[in-house]
Formats: C-alpha cells, sequence, structure tokens
C-alpha cells in the first residue's frame, strides 16, 4: 500500500476554479493562492445568505488510541461518497497544526484514499492564516509590554499578566520563561508564557467571529492584564484593535481545497479540542451550510472533548443546529480500551472487544443526551473479524443507535457509501430536537459539574483554590452565563491518560480556571494538561524530508 503522501502527489488534482464552479462559485467569488487553493471573497456570503441551509453531520469519536481512529479520513470519505451518490456535499475541516506535524501525530489531511489536497500544503504553511493568528497574538504581547516599558499610564500589574505569547510548534522550554533581562532599554523583567498557537483566544475568536465588525469587538474584548486596582485592562485599552484585526483581515476568510475526488472542502482555522474548542470556523460552516444539502463538519479527538464543545459552545454561539452525528470507532482502538497491547490488536479477540466498546457505549450515551440522532461507524482494517464486526453492530442497534461499516481508507468514496445512505436514511427518519447541555443561567461551577458528571461520568469536581477563587472572580465581573471550555486529556474519560474504557469512581480535578471574554467562554483546565506541548523522543520530524525537486517525503 502506498504512504497517504504518495497518493495525495499521485492525485490529478482539478483548478480550484472547476471545483468552486460546481458550488456556484465565480473566480470574482474567490481569491486564488496558485492553482489549487483559495480563499473565499467576503462578498460572496452577501450572495447566498439567504439559501436554505443544507444538513449538518458532525463527525465525532471514541477517545484516541495509539491504534487510530481515522476520524478526519472518514469525514472526507463520507463528503466523497456523497458525491459518488449524485448528492451536493460539503467537507468543512480544521487546518492542521505544525505541532502535530512534527511532533507524533501527524498532518490532518485524513489518510489513504480519503485525504483533501494538495496535502504538503495544507499541513504546512497553507495560505498563511496559522501565521497571521500568531503575528496578532504576538503583537498584542509587543504592545502590552512596551505600555510598561513607555510609562504604564494603564497602571498595569505586572504581576498580573494574563496574556502569553505563541508560536504553532510543540516547544516546551516556552512554557515558563523570562522575559525583559538585560539593561533599562530592554522592558521590564518578568515571568512570560507560550501556548501554541491552536490554544491562542485569538484562534478560537477568529473561528467564532461572524464577521470583520464581530472579529474586532471579540478582539477589543480580550482581557490582557490587571491594574493595580485589581481592574480588567482588554487589548481595546492598549488600542491594539485595529492593528490585529488588519493582520486578520485575510485569515477570517474561509479556504477552499478539494478531496481526491474532487469534492469541495472548506478548511479554516484549528483550536485543538483538548486544549481549545475543536472546532472549524463559524464562517466556513455556515457558508458549507449555504452550498450544499449536506455538510460534514468534524469536532476533534473523542465526543467527550470535540462533540461536546461543538454542541455547547459553538451551535450555542453560532445558532447551529446539527442533523445528525456521526460516531468513528475502530476494532482495534476498543480492544486496545479492553486491555490488549497494541502489538496484539490484529488478532480477534472478542472479550476484550467486549471489555472496550464501553468507551463506545459512554460516547454513544452523551450524544442522545443532545437529541441529535447518532450513527456509529467502524472504520474497517482488514484484520477485523466478520464475528467482531458483527458484534459491534448488534452492540449498536441494541442501543437505538445505527450502524454502518466504513472502507474509505482502502476504497475513498465508494467505500463509504453504506454509510452515506446510512446518513440519508436517518436523517429521512424522526429527527432528533437538537438541545445544549446546561442552560446559560446555569453558574459556572455548575456548568463544570455537569459536564464532568453527565458526559465524562465523574462522581465529583475537586477544585484548586486558585480556581475556585477565579470562578468567583468572573462570576462577579459579570461573566457567570458564558459557556465552559474544557482542557483535558483527550485519552480518556477521566483526567488521567492512563485510565482507558468507561471508568467510574473518580474526580475532575480542576487545577486552572481563566476568562477567555473575546472567545465568549471560560476555560477550566484539568489535571496536568499542557497548553504548550512538548516533541516526543523521536519526533515525526525526524522523518520529513525534500529532494532537490522540492518533493517532500516523510510527511503523513
Amino acid at each position: 500500500m502506498k504512504t497517504d503522501i504518495q497518493i495525495a502527489q499521485e492525485a490529478k488534482l482539478l483548478p480550484i476554479k472547476e471545483i468552486a464552479q460546481e458550488i456556484g462559485m465565480t473566480e470574482d467569488d474567490l481569491e486564488l493562492y496558485g492553482k489549487y487553493k483559495a480563499k473565499i471573497s467576503d462578498d460572496f456570503y452577501e450572495k447566498i445568505k439567504d439559501n436554505k441551509d443544507g444538513k449538518l453531520i458532525l463527525v465525532t469519536a471514541i477517545n484516541p488510541t495509539p491504534a487510530g481512529e481515522g476520524k478526519t479520513t472518514t469525514s472526507v470519505g463520507l463528503g466523497q461518497a456523497f458525491g459518488k451518490l449524485n448528492k451536493k456535499a460539503i467537507i468543512a475541516l480544521r487546518e492542521p497544526s505544525l505541532g502535530p506535524c512534527f511532533g507524533i501525530k501527524g498532518g490532518a489531511a485524513g489518510g489513504g484514499y480519503a485525504q483533501v489536497v494538495p496535502m504538503e500544503d495544507l499541513n504546512l504553511h497553507f495560505t498563511g492564516d496559522f501565521h497571521a493568528i500568531t503575528s496578532a497574538n504576538n503583537l498584542l504581547a509587543a504592545l502590552l509590554d512596551n505600555h510598561i516599558q513607555q510609562g504604564n499610564e494603564l497602571r498595569i500589574d505586572t504581576r498580573q499578566i494574563l496574556w502569553k505569547r505563541c508560536l504553532d510548534m510543540n516547544d516546551r522550554v516556552l512554557r515558563n520563561i523570562v522575559v525583559g533581562l538585560g539593561n533599562k532599554m530592554d522592558g521590564v523583567v518578568r515571568e512570560d508564557h507560550f501556548v501554541i498557537t491552536v490554544a491562542s483566544e485569538i484562534m478560537a475568536i477568529l473561528c467564532l467571529a461572524n464577521d470583520m465588525d464581530d472579529l474586532k469587538d471579540r478582539l477589543s474584548k480580550i482581557i490582557v492584564a490587571y491594574n493595580f486596582d485589581g481592574e480588567p485592562v482588554t487589548a481595546g485599552d492598549l488600542k491594539a484593535v485595529g492593528s490585529m484585526a488588519a493582520l486578520l483581515k485575510d485569515a477570517i476568510k474561509p479556504n477552499i481545497i478539494q478531496t481526491l475526488e474532487h469534492t469541495p472542502a472548506l478548511v479554516h482555522g484549528g483550536p485543538f479540542a483538548n486544549i481549545a474548542h475543536g472546532c472549524n470556523s463559524v464562517r466556513a460552516t455556515k457558508t458549507a451550510l449555504k452550498m450544499a444539502d449536506y455538510v460534514i463538519t468534524e469536532a476533534g479527538f473523542g465526543a467527550d472533548l470535540g462533540a461536546e464543545k461543538f454542541f455547547d459552545i459553538k451551535c450555542r454561539m453560532a445558532g447551529l443546529k446539527p442533523d445528525a452525528a456521526v460516531i468513528v470507532a475502530t476494532i482495534r482502538a476498543l480492544k486496545y480500551n479492553g486491555g490488549v497491547p497494541k502489538a496484539e490488536l490484529g488478532e480477534e479477540n472478542l472479550d476484550a472487544l467486549r471489555r472496550g466498546i464501553v468507551n463506545l457505549e459512554k460516547h454513544i450515551e452523551n450524544l442522545q443526551q443532545y437529541g441529535v440522532p447518532v450513527i456509529v461507524t467502524l472504520n474497517s482494517f482488514v484484520t477485523d473479524s466478520p464475528e467482531e464486526n458483527k458484534f459491534v453492530k448488534n452492540f449498536c442497534e441494541e442501543r437505538g443507535c445505527e450502524f454502518a461499516l466504513s472502507r474509505v481508507w482502502e476504497h475513498g468514496g465508494e467505500g463509504g457509501i453504506e454509510l452515506a445512505n446510512k446518513v440519508i436514511e436517518t436523517l429521512k427518519g424522526k429527527s432528533g430536537e437538537f438541545k445544549v447541555l446546561y442552560p446559560d443561567e446555569m453558574s459556572l461551577t455548575e456548568k463544570i459539574e455537569t459536564i464532568a458528571t453527565k458526559i465524562y461520568g465523574a462522581d465529583k469536581v475537586v477544585y484548586a483554590p486558585a480556581a475556585a477563587k477565579a470562578l468567583k472572580n468572573i462570576t462577579d465581573m459579570g461573566y457567570g452565563r458564558l459557556p465552559v471550555c474544557m482542557a483535558k486529556t483527550q485519552y480518556s474519560l477521566t483526567d488521567d491518560a492512563a485510565k482507558l474504557g468507561r471508568p467510574t469512581g473518580f474526580d475532575i480535578n480542576i487545577r486552572e480556571v481563566y476568562l477567555n471574554a473575546g472567545a465568549g467562554f471560560v476555560v477550566a483546565v484539568t489535571g496536568s494538561i499542557m497548553t504548550m506541548p512538548g516533541l516526543p523522543k523521536t519526533p515525526a520530524a525526524n522523518g520529513i524530508d525534500v529532494d532537490g525537486s522540492g518533493v517532500i517525503t516523510g510527511l503523513f
């Protein structure tokens, strides 16, 4: 079998102008970045905003394991399958971060014969959105430190600076640093920090903003520090909004590319789901809904993170009402959750499958709480046995959940027809009545505890003293109606990555809480989760190269 990058490099791409034309766009609606990728102009949405919305299908997954689940691959393959059935479909995905590309996880363009292309461009610099977000973030940091250096008119307390610098790379040594060393003209000495770009509040703001006016309004509300009286100091107070927005004027426009089978894909924004809200941009999703009968979008990591945030943050803020949810699982990953070592996952083991499938069971129950129809799809591997597949199918159907096998990695759209037909059949049936998990008026503490108990299955929540104090302060400042964004390990329903399956009898530990006033949510940090990841002992970067002709190898 060829590698993902070999398949992508051998693909015959159509000019993006032709892809766009198939969904009603003209060349004037595009801002071209070469032949195969483009941004969608600001004027285009105004032309289509009164169109009827298509059906919105969320693709999520069980908790990820080293065995892999293939959520993006399934999303892409499902979109291609709709094309095979002559249905008008668009895929709406996040952009990949360089951190995983050069770290351990790899890129986010799908895999096998279900990929979005050009794969190398997408996984690397693409159209420069992440660079713009990084620049806007760090411009605000520079303006903040310059204000302090130039007399500190706003009386900023340097012991209460909240704003962190960012970089789209895994670089653990930047988590905690000291800036301003040197002489008097080199700034005020203080502790500082970096987060990865996908955890920056500006990434969240870009993905939740409806237009430039909304973007600027959200940027103005970013709280960067507190003054000596304990009052918040914002980006608006620093007069940073106009220049930050100027850096983001192109980044706010959705990007359009294609799949291996020429299905249109709007790929825009990229917050991580373990430390941010894990969904592509509202603008891209809303644009896609006005252009297609079916829109397939994904939310990062397992349904306990990405799907919960998609429903409770993105859908709540944007007024979106998803029509169905697809949970991606694999036999291999379910057996891994049942205690089978990675080296033995290719062997039939119904006992391990029976033990591990409780993880899938919890995710089915979680999504059913939101009132949307649920379809489980098994991302098929050649090592899966018919008996194992049958066991999972029966398990799902006994729980009022539809089931379909997916073979998109090997067969592209053709391998996703069973799933596509099951989705269409489900959408024709009685639609669910979508509802969020908690109301706006519920207190922040109750919101955190609702997620922890109803989604994770925890007994209770334990707050560090600093987190409890922060929750009170945020509520006293008038932000108690905001939704909560949980920062938690993706590998477990708990805040301990080692606890697989469906653990019981555990607590969720909240060590830190902070306000993203511009994005419009409160972040609760659990366990040992980091907002600046580190590289593994053998980074994926070690295997990436480019030859004299510019052909990249090793990217996956």
